[in-house]
């Protein structure tokens, strides 16, 4: 049964009826206000005439980036040169209609436009304004440029991630961008906890997200461990385990899962080894027991050390490829994965990874063309058809 199908009622969107600008670029922004788009929220996404770079993104068909697409599914789009007075003046309008605005500029790039948040509350003091940057608003780091790069290695997290890595001196390259995306949904979670004061209070405020420690919040233990001394443990536990035809993920974190693989693996005399008897123990040996582990998976092909293992109900998978992941039935059967249309044709969008009993959360169909609604908020704000807009780079530092 579909959670929906719980529900007494038809499910809607939980923020329809709520209006964002966006004026984020790139990843974590857009990110954040995706989420509020899929959620129902209005979103109105603000660029230059020559669009934001993740537009040139690929792949790409017909000039139409999926990237872009993924992260900004939902939204309309809207041109308008910042510098302008006529383009400050729309955005001024708008505001005053308007329930969040979200911006990820390198910190006093707004207030220099004369958008800040102080300039705009007395606008709306309704207004719930969400600033998403590398190193917070204020500070001695706050106006140092950063990408998730950038703060992946500031953060200490590469490093951690080194030190999980047997024989390995030298830090990862970066492809993937765990900080952005970590750093936009926290700020849709601050966002809906302001929705939620302003329910109470009937004012807005304003949100200072890092993402410095947005992606400390990933080093849960190790945060803790670099406060303290202790002891490295002589291997790390999660890692590959070898099959004939490649590697499975075992997790054992639990007395359970210890027991249940010593079953799988035909070594039932060793959950009272005096090796492994304890979890402290068992640390200390760690490399005997995944030794042992591995002489019993490499004859096997990974589908069949799969099936003995999930058959005790250890904790595993095979390692795959995002494609792979992709073609998993369970994300069908979650209809995980949505259609979205733009110039360039049909591609797909994962949609939000939770679901609601009473409220429809998933992404929108159609990628807007860039600018395909500046007229119509023009005029919303009471402006000429062609105020507003220019050929000059809008909002730039």
């Amino acid at each position: 049964m579909e959670l929906a199908d719980k529900h007494e009622g038809a499910t809607t969107k939980a923020f329809a009826g709520l209006r964002v600008l966006d004026f984020s670029t790139t990843i974590a922004g857009p990110h954040c206000s995706r989420m509020l788009a899929d959620m129902g929220a209005e979103v109105i996404k603000i660029e230059t005439d020559g669009g934001e770079t993740m537009r040139t993104r690929p792949p790409l068909r017909h000039g139409c980036s999926t990237v872009f697409g993924q992260l900004n599914v939902g939204k309309k789009s809207m041109v308008l040169d910042l510098k302008s007075e006529e383009g400050n003046e729309a955005i001024r309008r708008l505001v005053a209609t308007s329930d969040i605005l979200v911006e990820n500029f390198r910190p006093g790039v707004m207030h220099r436009l004369r958008l800040d948040y102080d300039s705009l509350r007395p606008l709306n003091p309704r207004l719930i304004y969400c600033s998403i940057s590398g190193y917070g608003q204020t500070g001695p780091s706050a106006e140092l440029p950063a990408y998730a790069p950038v703060i992946h290695a500031a953060s200490g997290y590469d490093m951690a991630h080194l030190a999980h890595q047997p024989g390995r001196n030298r830090p990862d390259y970066c492809g993937i961008y765990h900080a952005d995306v970590v750093t936009g949904t926290y700020g849709f979670g601050a966002i809906a906890s302001a929705l939620y004061q302003r329910s109470v209070t009937g004012l807005g405020q304003h949100i200072d997200v890092s993402m410095l420690e947005s992606m400390l919040t990933l080093t849960v233990v190790e945060l803790q461990t670099a406060q303290f001394e202790v002891e490295p443990p002589p291997r790390p536990m999660f890692g590959p385990t070898e099959t004939a035809d490649g590697y499975v993920m075992i997790t054992i974190s639990s007395e359970k899962s210890f027991q249940n693989l010593m079953k799988a693996i035909k070594r039932p005399e060793w959950i009272s080894d005096p090796r492994f008897v304890t979890y402290g123990v068992r640390r200390a040996n760690w490399g005997d027991m995944m030794d042992g582990v591995e002489a019993w998976s490499r004859p096997l092909t990974t589908k069949e050390c799969l099936a003995a293992l999930d058959a005790e109900g250890v904790p595993a998978s095979a390692y795959r490829t995002v494609a792979e992941a992709l073609a998993d039935p369970q994300l069908t059967h979650r209809r995980a994965l949505t259609d979205v249309t733009d110039e360039g044709g049909t591609f797909q969008v994962l949609n939000l990874p939770f679901r609601m009993s009473g409220a429809d959360v998933s992404a929108g169909k159609h990628m807007s063309v860039l600018g395909e609604h500046t007229q119509e908020f023009l005029r919303e704000a009471g402006l000429g058809e062609a105020e507003g807009t220019s050929n000059k780079a809008a909002a730039s530092s």
